[in-house]
């Protein structure tokens, strides 16, 4: 029996070259579906075919012949390819980032004129068809957006896209139609589950792009429900604004905002939130690890915080149990394409730790390939869910090591990449190549090594909860 997987997860974040610390565009998602459904991390090389290779998914039958030649990317593949690949996040050896996707919801008048197609491309799919295949962000919009228009989608989604230039969003909504739409540098956005993207201008090409006949279908169908006619809000026309958007979907964007911009007053149920926001500080990889890490802390959402209990379940969080991982792909300027950084955390965001891969590597390491669906604590997936259980029944009293475990590693991988950076700039080649293949194998193991000797203190410290623990009255 092929498990449910949920598709209505996810949480994303963008952050342009102006807007970051050191000039990095960043594109960065939680994969959330089933809280024990390992992930692999992978290196494809490039390769050649002397026939044109066919992408046949075992998810849904979508069928697509590819190029004879294939760029090398990452990707995080499913332990098991029975139900799909489902590669999620990678970079290309041109640079070329990717995550894909934002699962979103069209609404039902669009539906109704332009259904979903059952053997159309999906999220499983995206990656593996489109970043081995192009060397720009718009050109990797473009092409997703021509399989779309040509053969379908059967579902909703939002995929991340950015180079060394620039940073891009695209949404897809119905089974042909989508839009893209250019981060601009000095901001960021926070997306959850709900269609983003607002006001469309159609005389902007540089800023936005589009399926080819999106204008007349929503014309032709009168889809568009501004009282003027004078807009295209692509969220408004598309998206849905129910209540389980206000209580699944917009407390993230709420909270994420509230983070980075808290001059902007908005409520958690508010769906009005705008799509682009400007952050009153320059913002780093870190603070895109914390969002993504995020449990409404220091307000009464938190669900282990001190609120009552209906506060603290009233909203969906940021993180969750049914993070598989989560990814930040960050492009560096002034640096190689090789040196560009694939920050990738294992297990559930609030409990586990992001760990720096170089993207030039060669390979990666063997903790993180050919991991098994049941509990093996020799996999990076598996270690990492092994603290986190291990916390979970008492976080209160067990939380602070877990705390020290993660910001212990944060500042050993900031050291490491600080010190490989300055040899980087020196190398080239199968030298450089082969230099950030042996650093990412230093920083997986140290991030291995690190929760092992959290999981010992876990257990240690555990013992004494027992329920059948009988402390004596010495009055006795």
């Amino acid at each position: 029996m092929k498990p449910i997987r949920n598709y209505s997860a996810c949480t994303s974040m963008i952050v342009g070259k102006k807007a970051s610390m050191d000039g990095s565009i960043m594109i960065a998602r939680n994969e959330d579906s089933k809280t024990s459904w390992p992930k692999n991390y992978v290196v494809h090389p490039e390769q050649t075919f002397t026939e044109a290779p066919v992408f046949k998914s075992n998810d849904n039958g979508f069928e697509l012949t590819l190029e004879t030649s294939q760029a090398k990317y990452t990707a995080t593949p499913e332990w098991t390819t029975k139900y799909g690949l489902f590669e999620e996040n990678g970079f290309n050896q041109y640079g070329v980032a990717m995550s894909a996707t934002e699962s979103t919801y069209t609404n039902d008048r669009i539906l109704s004129v332009d259904p979903l197609i059952k053997e159309g491309i999906g999220e499983e799919a995206m990656i593996t068809v489109t970043l081995p295949y192009v060397k720009t962000a718009r050109e990797g919009i473009q092409r997703l957006g021509k399989i779309i228009e040509e053969f379908g989608t059967d579902e909703s989604n939002g995929i991340l896209f950015a180079d060394h230039d620039e940073a891009w969003y695209m949404e897809t909504g119905g089974g042909h139609n989508w839009v893209a739409m250019r981060i601009p540098d000095d901001a960021y956005v926070v997306i959850s589950n709900q269609m983003a993207v607002q006001d469309i201008d159609f005389n902007d090409s540089d800023n936005f792009m589009w399926s080819e006949n999106i204008q007349s279908f929503v014309a032709d169908n009168h889809l568009n429900p501004d009282l003027e006619g004078k807009t295209f809000n692509f969220r408004k026309i598309f998206g849905t604004a129910d209540l389980s958007d206000t209580y699944y979907n917009t407390p993230r964007v709420w909270y994420g905002v509230k983070m980075f911009s808290p001059d902007e007053h908005h409520e958690p149920t508010d769906q009005d939130i705008p799509f682009i926001h400007h952050a009153n500080r320059k913002l780093s990889a870190y603070d895109v690890q914390d969002f993504l890490s995020s449990h409404y802390q220091g307000t009464e959402f938190d669900p282990i915080g001190e609120g009552d209990d209906a506060s603290k379940h009233r909203f969906r969080p940021v993180s969750v149990a049914k993070t598989q991982e989560a990814h930040i792909l960050q492009i560096r300027p002034d640096m190689p394409v090789e040196a560009n950084i694939q920050w990738l955390l294992m297990g559930v965001g609030a409990q586990s730790v992001f760990v720096p891969f170089y993207a030039g590597a060669n390979d990666t390491p063997v903790t993180y390939k050919d991991t098994p669906g049941e509990f093996d604590p020799s996999k990076a997936y598996w270690v990492y869910k092994q603290a986190g259980v291990l916390v979970d029944p008492h976080y209160l009293e067990l939380g602070g090591f877990l705390s020290e475990t993660q910001q212990n590693l944060r500042i050993e991988f900031n050291q490491n990449i600080m010190a490989a950076d300055k040899k980087i700039r020196s190398l080239s080649g199968k030298e450089l190549t082969d230099f950030v293949t042996e650093i990412n194998a230093k920083n997986a193991q140290a991030g291995i090594d690190g929760y092992n000797k959290l999981i010992s203190k876990l257990i240690t410290n555990s013992t004494n909860f027992s329920p059948i623990n009988y402390k004596q009255d010495l009055n006795l």
